[in-house]
Protein backbone atom coordinates (compact mmCIF):
# COMPACT_ATOMS: atom_id res chain seq x y z
CA UNK A 1 0.00 0.00 0.00
CA UNK A 2 1.21 3.47 -0.85
CA UNK A 3 -0.76 5.21 1.88
CA UNK A 4 -2.40 7.45 -0.74
CA UNK A 5 -6.11 8.15 -0.17
CA UNK A 6 -8.53 6.23 -2.37
CA UNK A 7 -11.85 7.65 -3.53
CA UNK A 8 -14.07 5.08 -5.15
CA UNK A 9 -16.41 6.64 -7.71
CA UNK A 10 -15.28 10.24 -7.18
CA UNK A 11 -17.38 11.47 -10.09
CA UNK A 12 -21.03 10.98 -10.94
CA UNK A 13 -23.03 11.17 -14.12
CA UNK A 14 -25.26 14.24 -14.09
CA UNK A 15 -27.35 13.43 -17.13
CA UNK A 16 -28.26 10.51 -19.33
CA UNK A 17 -26.29 10.03 -22.52
CA UNK A 18 -26.81 8.04 -25.68
CA UNK A 19 -24.99 4.78 -26.26
CA UNK A 20 -21.70 5.47 -28.04
CA UNK A 21 -22.14 2.48 -30.35
CA UNK A 22 -22.21 3.73 -33.92
CA UNK A 23 -21.31 7.34 -33.05
CA UNK A 24 -18.31 9.10 -34.58
CA UNK A 25 -15.57 10.45 -32.30
CA UNK A 26 -17.01 13.96 -32.62
CA UNK A 27 -20.54 12.76 -31.80
CA UNK A 28 -19.19 10.88 -28.76
CA UNK A 29 -17.47 14.01 -27.44
CA UNK A 30 -20.66 16.04 -27.85
CA UNK A 31 -22.78 13.29 -26.30
CA UNK A 32 -20.63 13.05 -23.17
CA UNK A 33 -19.93 16.80 -22.75
CA UNK A 34 -21.00 18.09 -19.31
CA UNK A 35 -22.31 14.63 -18.34
CA UNK A 36 -20.08 14.29 -15.24
CA UNK A 37 -19.39 16.19 -12.04
CA UNK A 38 -17.15 15.56 -9.05
CA UNK A 39 -19.10 14.27 -6.04
CA UNK A 40 -19.26 16.74 -3.14
CA UNK A 41 -17.46 14.32 -0.81
CA UNK A 42 -14.57 14.07 -3.30
CA UNK A 43 -14.10 17.81 -3.94
CA UNK A 44 -12.02 18.57 -0.84
CA UNK A 45 -9.13 16.10 -1.43
CA UNK A 46 -8.67 16.84 -5.17
CA UNK A 47 -7.19 20.39 -5.35
CA UNK A 48 -3.42 20.30 -5.76
CA UNK A 49 -3.32 16.51 -6.06
CA UNK A 50 -2.28 14.05 -8.71
CA UNK A 51 -5.26 11.80 -9.48
CA UNK A 52 -5.33 8.28 -10.92
CA UNK A 53 -8.43 7.51 -12.99
CA UNK A 54 -9.11 3.79 -13.40
CA UNK A 55 -11.54 2.59 -16.07
CA UNK A 56 -12.42 -0.82 -17.42
CA UNK A 57 -12.40 -0.30 -21.20
CA UNK A 58 -11.05 2.40 -23.52
CA UNK A 59 -12.82 2.68 -26.85
CA UNK A 60 -12.48 6.12 -28.46
CA UNK A 61 -11.62 7.99 -25.25
CA UNK A 62 -14.54 10.43 -25.09
CA UNK A 63 -15.67 9.32 -21.63
CA UNK A 64 -12.12 9.33 -20.24
CA UNK A 65 -11.51 12.79 -21.68
CA UNK A 66 -14.71 14.15 -20.15
CA UNK A 67 -14.08 12.65 -16.72
CA UNK A 68 -10.44 13.81 -16.80
CA UNK A 69 -11.60 17.34 -17.62
CA UNK A 70 -13.96 17.32 -14.61
CA UNK A 71 -11.12 16.32 -12.27
CA UNK A 72 -8.86 19.05 -13.67
CA UNK A 73 -11.65 21.58 -13.16
CA UNK A 74 -11.89 20.37 -9.55
CA UNK A 75 -8.24 21.33 -9.09
CA UNK A 76 -6.23 18.18 -9.83
CA UNK A 77 -2.69 19.05 -10.93
CA UNK A 78 -2.33 15.86 -13.01
CA UNK A 79 -4.72 13.11 -14.05
CA UNK A 80 -3.15 9.77 -14.90
CA UNK A 81 -5.31 7.13 -16.57
CA UNK A 82 -5.16 3.37 -16.12
CA UNK A 83 -7.35 1.22 -18.38
CA UNK A 84 -7.70 -2.52 -18.13
CA UNK A 85 -8.55 -3.10 -21.80
CA UNK A 86 -8.62 -1.20 -25.06
CA UNK A 87 -10.91 -1.89 -28.00
CA UNK A 88 -8.88 -2.36 -31.17
CA UNK A 89 -10.59 -2.46 -34.53
CA UNK A 90 -9.03 -3.38 -37.87
CA UNK A 91 -9.04 0.30 -38.83
CA UNK A 92 -6.93 1.06 -35.72
CA UNK A 93 -4.17 -1.38 -36.66
CA UNK A 94 -1.33 -0.45 -39.01
CA UNK A 95 0.70 -3.29 -40.46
Amino acid sequence: MSGAPILIVAIKRTRRTLSHAGLSARQRRRNIARAFTVRKAARTPIPGRRVLLVDDVLTKGATLSASTRVRKQAGATHVDVLVLARVVRETDVTI
